[in-house]
């Protein structure tokens, strides 16, 4: 009987982890798209800032627990939204300034930012687990290697799709940005 609880456990911690990691593997494929040539070590990196902030806001949310609870939920979609749209909105800026594009690159600033915009999510999916008294390592750990294999996965995908001819990258990545933005706020919006 243990070892259904285990599985059934693992499976819906997995399925947690997929749900949380789809707005990093998005702006993982944007990442891939405005990449130029391909280069493994911003792949690697981008994929890494994705698996770290997920894994690290899930313990952290955990940590914080009921305290903080009702204060990081009542606006952080907001937080995400301001980000993501900060972030697309200049992309899309961008990519009408300049007539020659060079290769576009993600600064350390910039994937901090998505790290961060990305995972609040993960932050109350851990106050929640607080409430259930989870063991938090196993769940943010799986929740981290998973968000780390799709970002990179996405990155991949991306940058074949960006080779396409014509395609103005930095604008369509700025519009993806921006899109989740919504999605996020929309979603704790129109719930509430």
């Amino acid at each position: 009987m243990l070892h259904k609880t285990c599985v059934m456990n693992f499976i819906t911690i997995l399925f947690i982890a997929i749900g949380l990691s789809m707005d990093s593997l998005a702006v993982s494929i944007t990442g891939g798209i405005c990449m130029k040539p391909f280069c493994m070590r911003q792949s690697l990196k981008m994929a890494l800032v994705m698996g770290i902030f997920q894994g690290g806001m899930t313990w952290m949310g955990w940590a914080l627990g009921i305290h903080f609870s009702s204060l990081i939920t009542d606006f952080d979609h907001w937080i995400a939204f301001i980000l993501l749209s900060y972030l697309g909105g200049k992309m899309v800026y961008e990519s009408f300034q300049k007539e020659e594009k060079g290769a576009i690159t993600f600064s350390n600033k910039t994937l901090l930012t998505l790290g961060v915009a990305t995972s609040i999510d993960a932050l109350a999916v851990g106050v929640s687990m607080a409430f259930l008294q989870l063991d938090i390592w196993r769940p943010a750990s799986i929740i981290a290697l998973t968000t780390f294999s799709l970002s990179f996965a996405g990155v991949l995908c991306g940058f074949r799709f960006g080779r396409i001819k014509g395609l103005n990258a930095e604008l369509f990545g700025g519009i993806i940005l921006i899109a989740i933005g919504l999605k996020i706020l929309a979603e704790h919006t129109l719930m509430n």
